[in-house]
């Protein structure tokens, strides 16, 4: 049951916002009694709490089924962002935007568990890209991470609109890929963009 509340909820709350949702609402659309929600979650906090671990923890599964397709560095960045643009494509307000203005405790927990993925993620991807040629060999690796995951953390907690965050993000990608290419990392990534139109 535990399971079921926690997947209702999550679902819920990228849908209609974390801070709109009540535990009355999650009771009634699970047709359970409040009670049976309180019995696992002290409050509302904890329910969001382990909600937003179990996203993280779907969406670097995913990440790294994708990488495990063996795609080129620069396709990987662009499934990647089809993955995220299918996850969210039902939720309104960006969820860490609304973590940080409602929940800031809990944002501050979820920042620190996704630096730290998005550096590996990042510092691995710029490796294989280097490996391929499609990025430059004399770039500092660390850098350019720290570069690429400020930037999209920002675009996340300052974007109140998802579908603007998305269209950002992607204009990030571009930016950060442009940066570090060699003229066959730019070929693909015109491919990749010109992909996104068809």
């Amino acid at each position: 049951m535990k399971d079921k509340i926690i997947s209702k909820a999550t679902e819920m709350f990228l849908k209609l916002g974390f801070k709109s949702v009540t535990m009355d609402d999650i009771a009634c659309e699970m047709c359970i009694s409040k009670k049976t929600i309180y019995k696992y979650f002290g409050n509302k906090e904890l329910l969001i709490e382990e909600g937003t671990a179990i996203v993280h923890q779907n969406i670097y599964k995913i990440i790294d089924e994708i990488v495990l397709q063996n795609y080129n560095a620069i396709e990987e960045n662009f499934e990647i962002r089809k993955m995220f643009k299918e996850m969210f494509k039902y939720t309104n307000t960006s969820p860490l935007y609304q973590l940080k203005k409602h929940y800031p405790e809990i944002h501050i927990k979820v920042i620190e568990s996704k630096i730290e993925d998005c550096n590996e993620m990042f510092t691995q991807n710029i490796l294989k890209g280097i490996r391929q040629g499609l990025y430059r060999d004399n770039i500092d690796v660390e850098t350019y991470v720290k570069f690429y995951y400020t930037l999209i953390f920002s675009i996340n907690e300052t974007t109140q609109k998802e579908s603007e965050a998305l269209k950002l993000e992607l204009d990030a990608l571009e930016y950060h890929t442009r940066a570090i290419a060699t003229p066959e990392g730019v070929k693909e990534l015109e491919k990749q963009l010109s992909n996104l139109n068809i």
